[in-house]
């Protein structure tokens, strides 16, 4: 259906439900064919928007609500313009019907020809006829006879219950708006169930031009005065909407009667027990996916469970890798530790035995010099023993002749052995070391000894 239109005048608006806001709208359009003439020139062509212009400029002091192209060809252009009232579609068409437009360029006029919108709506005798003509319809029930309109285009926004919130439409308020014209015994909304597009395979939600959402529905009177009225009100006209604030819409909407026998008691039984099987089936497809899911779940804890115990089994050879290489660690250092420690061991027991065998050879040394100084001391004894013998003999062979000191046999200067010998003692020495040591020291002392016996 076409886009909600802006409405300035609602002096012509009928009340259709003014506690929902809604009012019925003569249609006031009408059908401008332009005749193009035949282009000679070739790459020339004549622009529709200049078209539209001029006959917008044709009506005067007045101004089209809408001005649409709704065909082109190469012969002529077809528009459909809209007013505010029905009082001005006379005037005009007045100026618009007969006339000629000229424009730059092009040597031949153009012809205009306007008329009132023909509204496609059916008639008492389209009804009628259907129904008396109609072999498997039966005159007795409902939903069989000329009782149910269906209405197309309807906003939804404009039959939706205020106190919900919701922008789906509303049973009841369909009920309020239209019982106007009758009892109602039915309705019925299509894209309110859930169902109804499978179990049709069509699309009951469905948007206008400007994006508003819109919905079908099935009205259905008691009494066949109720739908005879309620088509003679719809005929010819539109829906407005008028808010709160006092600004006004309107909407084309299609109005026909009911030929599917949509809400007989068989199609509604029928609809019920499709219902019905589409609830099953659907509980099945659920209890289908709730064990798919379930499934699904346990085979993704299955799945988790066995990361986990991969990744735990990883994490297992990990840390005894690391445990085996920190133990390798640990071994490698123990032995380096023992090693050095080995090796500190060793060098303090090298470095004690140099200690004790340099104490030792120390405490020998201390001995020999003992040794020494008691032989030294037992050598000066027997020396002074000896040189009071010497001095005595001197002091009697001086009576004789004289002194010629201290010699051994042919006169020589007694050396240490010699000495010892004399002095009847007996040297040893445990090395060669020790005994030039020693044979040194003698010597020594007995140079001081015969120094001294001078």
């Amino acid at each position: 259906m076409a886009a909600a239109t802006i409405v300035h005048d609602t002096s012509e608006a009928v009340e259709l439900c003014a506690p929902c806001g809604l009012y019925l709208k003569p249609i006031t359009k009408m059908t401008i064919s332009v005749a193009l003439p035949q282009l000679k020139q070739p790459g020339k062509s004549i622009s529709n928007w200049e078209v539209m212009e001029r006959l917008k400029g044709m009506v005067q002091t007045h101004q089209f609500s809408t001005l649409r192209i709704s065909k082109s060809t190469m012969d002529f252009i077809r528009f459909e313009g809209e007013v505010e009232n029905k009082s001005l579609v006379k005037s005009f068409l007045a100026c618009l019907d007969g006339k000629t437009i000229k424009l730059s360029g092009f040597s031949d006029i153009l012809k205009v020809r306007a008329a009132e919108y023909k509204i496609d709506f059916p008639t008492r005798h389209d009804w009628d006829s259907f129904f008396r003509d109609a072999k498997d319809m039966n005159e007795t029930l409902p939903g069989e006879r000329p009782d149910t309109i269906h209405l197309e285009g309807l906003p939804c926004k404009w039959f939706a219950a205020k106190e919900t919130g919701s922008e789906k439409p509303s049973e009841e308020v369909l009920i309020k708006v239209f019982q106007k014209f009758g009892e109602i015994r039915n309705v019925d909304i299509p894209m309110l169930d859930p169902y109804r597009e499978e179990m049709t395979g069509r699309n009951f939600h469905t948007f206008s031009f400007g994006g508003h959402l819109n919905f079908e529905a099935y009205v259905q009177y008691r009494e066949y005065a109720g739908f005879i009225e309620a088509m003679n009100a719809l005929r010819g006209m539109k829906l407005m909407y008028k808010g709160d604030d006092g600004k006004a819409v309107a909407c084309n909407i299609k109005v026909s009667f009911d030929s599917t026998k949509h809400l007989s008691d068989a199609s509604i039984k029928k609809r019920q027990l499709e219902r019905q099987k589409l609830q099953e089936l659907e509980k099945q497809r659920e209890e289908q996916k709730r064990k798919e899911k379930e499934a699904e779940e346990k085979q993704k804890e299955e799945e988790r469970k066995q990361r986990e115990l991969e990744e735990y089994e990883r994490e297992r050879k990990r840390e005894e890798k690391l445990r085996k290489r920190e133990q390798k660690q640990k071994d490698r250092e123990v032995r380096r530790n023992k090693k050095q420690l080995e090796k500190l061991q060793a060098e303090e027991q090298r470095k004690l035995q140099e200690k004790i065998k340099l104490e030792e050879r120390k405490l020998l040394l201390a001995q020999r010099n003992l040794q020494s100084i008691r032989l030294i001391a037992e050598l000066l004894s027997r020396a002074k023993v000896t040189s009071i013998f010497i001095s005595e003999a001197n002091e009697e062979s001086n009576r004789t002749k004289p002194f010629t000191g201290l010699r051994g046999g042919g006169g020589t200067v007694l050396n240490a052995v010699e000495l010892c010998h004399l002095l009847n003692l007996r040297i040893t020495a445990p090395d060669r070391e020790e005994g030039l040591y020693l044979n040194l020291f003698l010597r020594s002392a007995v140079q001081s000894l015969t120094a001294c016996i001078n």
